[in-house]
């Protein structure tokens, strides 16, 4: 039997990991609840599939069993992370996934205890979301140990899949977070913005409610948290805009009704999009007295890193089998295992 699962493997991001894992010599499980898509994948790579919903927990139980890590693939994480996590746990299977989500980072690390106690890894955010700022965090924190404030942001090119378009139409509902003395605050979208530089320009950036307000504390304890994407000025002011939308963006219709729009025309990058495009992370600290730490990264594409990134992960909890708990990335690989990716180079 496989050791490891890929549930979502059918689409945008779970397919390239499939693949790569295959031109590894690894052969997971796929899995999904597409039919005809797990069986064309499963096809080509020659694996085997499993087709199941997630709605009955006996159901979810029994296409589970054999493997030894779980690795969810399938967004939105709000609504594929708790079962899958439960049965994780119940089980006693590994359970990594992408998820870039604050509350689905709050619902794994809530769960430390029991997966302690039973010995298996709960690490979600295994991929671009949020590897690269998460271990940014943890050098800066290095740098500057007293360090009470933290600045991430990052600019992403080549384009959106299916399913991080739906995470962001499900997220204009929520609006925006930031860790404010140590608590989540709930702000307005595009609450602040600044500019970072890159080769000698000006990016102009926003707050989002990246997955890093959630995963930076846990991973330094630095109590103010803000999380930064470059936009164009027009797409800020239209962000701004969207404030007075937000109760709208609630409603279960219009949120089906956005969701099928965005991914349909966010197909995702294809092979020499993702070859062409690259991404770059920055990051700062202060402390009380005014003492700052900088360094910025340059990454692959987004999706091309997530792939890297989440079969390393992967390979390591099956190898090295780390006590159980929840983890961050740098917690479960060190601070500077971003640093070891095919494309990535410090910047400082």
């Amino acid at each position: 039997m496989s050791r490891i699962l890929i549930y979502g493997a059918n689409g945008y991001t779970g397919r390239l990991i499939a693949e790569e894992a295959v031109l590894r010599g690894i052969k997971p499980v796929l899995a999904g609840r597409n039919r005809d898509a797990l069986d064309a994948l499963a096809e080509q790579l020659k694996l085997t599939r499993r087709v199941f919903e997630l709605t009955d927990p006996a159901e979810v139980a029994r296409n589970l069993e054999g493997v030894e890590l779980l690795l969810n693939c399938a967004g939105p994480f709000s609504q594929t992370a708790a079962p899958l996590l439960e049965a994780s746990l119940d089980l006693r299977l590994h359970y990594l996934d992408i998820t870039g989500e604050i509350d689905v980072f709050a619902l794994c690390h809530h769960k430390h205890p029991r997966a302690k106690r039973q010995g298996i890894v709960v690490a979600p955010g295994v991929g671009f979301d949020v590897v690269p700022t998460d271990c940014a965090a943890a050098m800066l924190k290095r740098r500057l140990p007293d360090a009470n404030k933290l600045v991430l942001a990052f600019e992403a090119g080549g384009g959106a899949s299916p399913g991080t378009a739906r995470t962001s139409i499900e997220g204009l509902a929520k609006g925006g977070r930031a860790r404010i003395g140590g608590e989540l605050v709930d702000v307005p979208l595009a609450w602040k913005t600044r500019t970072f530089e890159r080769d000698g320009s000006q990016r102009s950036a926003m707050t989002i409610p990246w997955g890093d307000v959630y995963t930076a504390f846990v991973s330094t304890g630095i109590p103010d948290i803000e999380t930064y994407m470059v936009m164009s000025p027009r797409t800020i002011a239209r962000m701004r805009w969207l404030r007075h939308m937000k109760p709208l963006f609630g409603f279960g219709p219009v949120q089906r009704f956005l969701k099928e729009r965005a991914a349909a025309s966010s197909p995702g990058p294809d092979a020499g999009r993702r070859e062409q495009t690259n991404c770059r992370v920055w990051g700062e600290v202060s402390n009380a007295a005014g003492a700052e730490a900088r360094l910025a990264l340059t990454t692959p594409n987004g999706y091309a890193l997530t792939v890297q990134s989440a079969l390393g992960i992967a390979q390591h909890v099956l190898d090295a089998r780390p006590a159980g708990g929840y983890y961050t990335p740098s917690q479960l690989m060190g601070a500077e295992y971003v640093l070891g990716l095919p494309g990535v180079d410090l910047v400082e």
